[in-house]
């Protein structure tokens, strides 16, 4: 993909459209509808706003992967709804959204949305790896602060932050990162190591918060530079401060590999250009609109991606 391109951090959005749309918005038969709409609304937003050649939706087709439940098992462990031995564990969700799900998914690739996925990882790494791949800049829509990490002002790499609402999209940049942790984005990582996040269960450092974190990057470059200083008596850190990096020695051995969000996934040719919409598939859309009761959803979006389309040239 030679871009620009646009990925999305799928569930993240369907969450937040979930939520932001009245559960009152239903199929003319009364199934719940609100995230299909909502997703629609947020895409038509996107596209229009910051205009991608690119668009593709990424997918979470193991949104707990085994290998990283295997190095940290807290990992994500209080939103497990239902164990599924050797499989991918049901994630505790709103019985109207978990019904939704495979809607959002038939309705994106309806519209011609490219829908991604990797087996036994999470969208967070088809995201890294396309990012890495790209040779054209990259707008990374999220509410996970966790990939703050691809931001990369020498690779065109940008993160765009749904956390306070779609009326207050904030635009990561180096610079966007630097000010509000006081960190560079390649040190996000072992800064989420350090500091911990209890809504993905990784207990962290204890008695290391945000601004500690920052100062012993700051300080010491990375985390193999904490912990080597931590285990270097002539260091200047604080007593309690070395011991408490040196207590966690085990967790700190495997939580960067959890964190740390995977690139090199071989996803194969990707061609998510956005395409001008056949005949067919104006019909699908058509028909999808009018069993699902989608209105001014389906007609925003598809607005918005038939103004991006470029016609097929190779």
């Amino acid at each position: 993909m030679t871009g620009p391109v646009m990925l999305l951090d799928t569930a993240s959005l369907y969450y937040r459209a979930f939520y932001g749309v009245p559960d009152t918005v239903r199929t003319p038969d009364g199934r719940p509808v609100n995230a299909v709409r909502g997703l629609l609304d947020i895409i038509a937003r996107l596209v229009t706003e910051f205009e991608p050649d690119a668009l593709v939706a990424c997918w979470d087709d193991a949104w707990r992967p085994r290998w990283r439940v295997e190095l940290i098992p807290s990992y994500k462990l209080h939103r497990v709804a239902e164990f599924v031995p050797n499989g991918v564990d049901v994630e505790e969700a709103p019985d109207d959204l978990v019904q939704q799900v495979p809607m959002v998914r038939q309705a994106l690739e309806t519209f011609g949305v490219t829908v991604l996925g990797a087996a036994d990882h999470e969208a967070d790494d088809v995201i890294g790896s396309l990012a890495a791949q790209a040779t054209g800049a990259v707008d990374i829509v999220t509410g996970d602060r966790d990939l703050f990490q691809l931001v990369d002002d020498a690779r065109r790499a940008r993160v765009i932050y749904t956390a306070r609402g779609m009326s207050h999209l904030e635009v990561l940049t180096d610079d966007v990162v630097q000010a509000k942790y006081g960190i560079a984005p390649q040190q996000y990582a072992d800064f989420a190591v350090l500091r911990g996040d209890a809504s993905d269960g990784l207990p962290g450092v204890a008695g290391v918060g945000e601004k500690t974190a920052a100062g012993l990057l700051r300080e010491f470059g990375d985390l193999r530079g904490v912990i080597t200083a931590a285990a270097d008596a002539s260091t200047a850190l604080a007593a309690g401060l070395r011991a408490k990096i040196v207590a966690a020695a085990d967790y700190l051995a495997v939580a960067p590999r959890v964190v740390e969000v995977v690139r090199d996934l071989d996803l194969g040719e990707v061609d998510a250009r956005i395409r001008p919409l056949t005949v067919e598939q104006r019909a699908a859309i058509d028909r999808l609109s009018e069993e699902w009761g989608l209105g001014g959803s389906a007609e925003r979006a598809l607005r918005a991606l038939s103004a991006r389309a470029a016609p097929l040239t190779d």
